[in-house]
């Protein structure tokens, strides 16, 4: 179970734009977070699922692919501990598959089939980090995606 103000407050946001379409209200939002937490200064947990939900609510690829890194840098900075007192229910190791997927289709949208493969490769990498769970089928299911389009890609 969570439990952390400021996550619950990110997945606010992140509902805010699945369950009821409203990307501009899950943006606006999770920009306040960002302030409050002290953007890329704040706690590495925060930035990296908070910078991980904004990229998903960007309009233009180049600032989804910003978002992206940022919250790869901090997953570098994340602990197990640190993920655990969150009431996280998985390692740091399992949110690396998500975010290189994640990358790996930024860089394919700008053209960059290059660096998108590699993402593609580390995240088949750490795959093994995910269990069988809604999460981790959501998860190897754009992996999969990731792949198939960039074999046809060329």
């Amino acid at each position: 179970m969570i439990n952390d103000e400021t996550l619950t407050r990110i997945n606010q946001g992140v509902q805010l734009h699945h369950h009821h379409g409203q990307r501009e209200a899950a943006r606006d939002l999770f920009a306040q977070i960002w302030d409050e937490i002290g953007g890329e200064r704040g706690d590495p947990l925060h930035v990296c699922v908070l910078a991980h939900s904004m990229a998903d609510v960007q309009d233009d690829v180049h600032q989804e692919l910003v978002w992206d890194e940022r919250a790869l840098a901090a997953a570098d900075l994340l602990t197990d501990a640190r993920v655990a007192r969150a009431g996280v229910p998985m390692s740091v190791a399992g949110l690396y598959p998500s975010l290189h997927v994640n990358l790996g289709e930024c860089y394919r949208k700008v053209g960059d089939l290059g660096r998108a493969r590699e993402c593609l490769q580390r995240a088949q990498a750490g795959i093994g980090a995910l269990g069988d769970d809604d999460y981790g089928r959501l998860i190897k299911g754009g992996l999969d995606r990731l792949a198939q389009q960039l074999a046809t890609a060329g």
